[in-house]
């Protein structure tokens, strides 16, 4: 399935009662053939009134961070484990984003990236189980079906923890290290 037909199926989900309250359905963006995807935990305030992911100043950050480490636009897929913002940017609930894990999935399956950065608990508990973020940011872990797995802070830690900025960078600088490893290996 295309992406962009994915997408509009996306957005006439009625799979929770999350599409009651909001402007607009935050499919995600990025490339159709993207070798990462970047995943958070579900849009906020100024994603739900653009309809594009991590627009607001977290987003913006992470953009920032990925620009630096020369990651190309097209090398990338910006996302989120549930589609539609949490009223008042609360936690989405278990029901949530088990009824986006569907979209989630099919995303994948569509653009096949090689690495799957999580923002965030929320979408690190999606891929590992067992372990918190704060022991296993920014380490990469190789999935039975050959992805990779690389968890990072959430970067609107960074808005709250000016330590965290640096911690976060670091982690991102990783990444082009494993794109060039799995180019070797290709």
């Amino acid at each position: 399935m295309k992406l962009d037909v994915l997408n509009d199926k996306i957005r006439k989900c009625k799979k929770c009662p999350l599409h009651e309250s909001i402007t607009n359905y935050v499919p995600g963006e990025g490339g159709e053939k993207a070798r990462i995807f970047f995943i958070g935990e579900g849009p906020g305030e100024a994603e739900d009134k653009q309809g594009r992911p991590f627009v607001g100043r977290s987003g913006q950050f992470l953009r920032e961070m990925i620009d630096q480490v020369g990651i190309e636009a097209d090398d990338y897929f910006i996302g989120n484990v549930v589609k539609c913002r949490p009223p008042n940017n609360r936690d989405p609930k278990p029901e949530e984003i088990a009824a986006c894990s569907g979209w989630l999935k099919q995303q994948l399956e569509t653009i096949g990236p090689k690495v799957i950065v999580t923002l965030g608990r929320y979408s690190m508990d999606r891929f590992l189980s067992g372990v918190t973020i704060s022991k296993c940011h920014g380490r990469i872990f190789k999935r039975k079906d050959g992805m990779y797995i690389m968890p990072l802070y959430h970067p609107a830690v960074a808005l709250y923890s000016p330590a965290q900025k640096e911690v976060l960078m670091n982690d991102m600088k990783r990444l082009p290290v494993l794109l060039k490893y799995l180019e070797d290996q290709s």
